[in-house]
């Protein structure tokens, strides 16, 4: 075998074998086609959103706020412990890369940064 596969998108196991049409990492069994144009779309999909202690983040996961947050245009915190269920990843918008809907303020976005999945 001449020909040298890219790296795991995932987690960069230099180990990736073909299998089909698809390249698969053996290490986090993670299944990608391989993007010879640089498909910038395909690219944006394969971004992985951690949390605030480094957990992986995926659409429809409930999340907890970590710290309390003053939002502007309510006399309301958002308080610390608070669920957030069923959240949409989105590609980052100034720094916020959740897009939910928390109960008693509405649909906001949100940093993973400052969330925890539960």
């Amino acid at each position: 075998m001449s020909e040298i596969l890219p790296p795991c998108p995932v987690c960069a196991s230099e180990y990736s074998y073909e299998m089909g049409e698809l390249l698969v990492c053996p290490e986090c069994a993670h299944e990608w086609s391989p993007v010879e144009d640089g498909n910038s779309e395909e690219a944006a999909q394969e971004t992985v959103v951690k949390d605030a202690v480094g957990n992986i983040l995926i659409d429809g996961d409930t999340v907890s706020i970590v710290k309390t947050m003053k939002i502007k245009g309510s006399p309301q915190d958002l308080k610390i412990g608070t669920k957030v269920r069923n959240i949409r990843l989105i590609s980052p918008v100034n720094g916020h890369d959740i897009d939910a809907k928390v109960d008693g303020f509405g649909p906001m976005k949100l940093k993973s940064s400052v969330v925890k999945k539960v």
